[in-house]
């Protein structure tokens, strides 16, 4: 099995609209992705592979910095959001039953203008870049929950409505820029990975990868598959409250990030938007059923939270 690739021309952002008949085009190709594997390649989207290079560049000259420049920056450190910021290499399991994820994240969560930003030598545009990357992610978002009410017959503002707030303090969409440095293999503990098994947590994910691979999706049939970077596209994927939400139709497959070779001492960077409904909004299943019980979007990602920072 493969992770198709959809071409999103007919919707691209710049674009006023798209035409019922490729938006018939688009639903039944949305639907069988993303019912079938979970995830799905858009090409054509009308984001930039300069402007992913961009965001990617300045975040690494971040991640680059000794540990002392970016400990002010720490997620947890924001009292107006405790999301957003740095988050440092073995902190955050995402899969609880292995160690600390080889990996270091910026959370951008707020994007409140009285917020401390990274602004040191060669930083200074670091906010700049990263909330017009938010707002270009924001919009594509929009266009692909709208595609997705379509494809199972639904009106086309019921995702959107639950998507009001992105961008604001009562709404925990964020974007996410990473970086996985070298691994020692002298040095990583016993099942340790890159970035451990997981499901995502909110509606829907974008994924933005760098050329080195590692991230590898599990099947229905519980094998995983190489989800490779493909320069130009954009990997979307369901997360679990739009799973609950379409009683499994949508499918929230796992995924990892499993670790270079022995001696391949690459890097890896991506940058990942995630999809979160308004905290306030009730997820309850569209069909009616009792499937999942309801739950409110905020309280559900705190609880996610708990999983994957212990204490936290």
């Amino acid at each position: 099995m493969e992770i198709p690739v959809v071409d999103f021309r007919a919707y691209k952002l710049g674009d006023k609209d798209v035409s019922v008949e490729q938006l018939e085009i688009l639903s039944r190709q949305f639907k069988t992705a993303f019912t079938e594997v979970g995830f799905v390649y858009l090409v054509n989207t009308g984001i930039l592979q300069e402007e992913v290079d961009g965001v990617m560049s300045i975040s690494k000259k971040f991640f680059l910095q000794p540990e002392e420049m970016k400990l002010p920056f720490s997620r947890k450190s924001f009292t107006n959001n405790v999301n957003h910021g740095w988050v440092s290499s073995e902190t955050e399991s995402l899969n609880p039953e292995r160690p600390g994820d080889l990996k270091e994240a910026f959370n951008i969560t707020s994007l409140d203008p009285d917020m401390k930003w990274p602004s040191s030598d060669g930083l200074t545009e670091f906010r700049e870049i990263h909330l017009a990357f938010f707002q270009r992610c924001k919009d594509l978002s929009l266009r692909v929950l709208h595609v997705m009410a379509h494809s199972l017959g639904l009106e086309p503002e019921v995702f959107l409505n639950a998507h009001r707030q992105i961008g604001t303090e009562t709404n925990d969409t964020t974007l996410r820029t990473l970086y996985y440095p070298p691994v020692k293999s002298d040095g990583v503990k016993e099942g340790q990975l890159r970035c451990g098994e997981h499901s995502d947590y909110g509606s829907i994910t974008l994924l933005f990868q760098s050329p080195e691979g590692g991230l590898q999706v599990r099947t229905t049939s519980g094998e995983f598959i190489s989800a490779p970077s493909i320069p130009g596209t954009v990997l979307i994927n369901i997360a679990d409250l739009m799973q609950r939400w379409t009683s499994d139709v949508f499918l929230s497959a796992v995924h990892r990030v499993f670790l270079p070779p022995v001696g391949d001492s690459s890097t890896r960077q991506s940058l990942a938007f995630f999809v979160h409904p308004d905290d306030e909004a009730l997820i309850t299943c569209f069909d009616g059923s009792n499937k999942y019980p309801p739950v409110k979007s905020g309280d559900y990602l705190i609880e996610r939270f708990k999983n994957s920072y212990g204490k936290d």
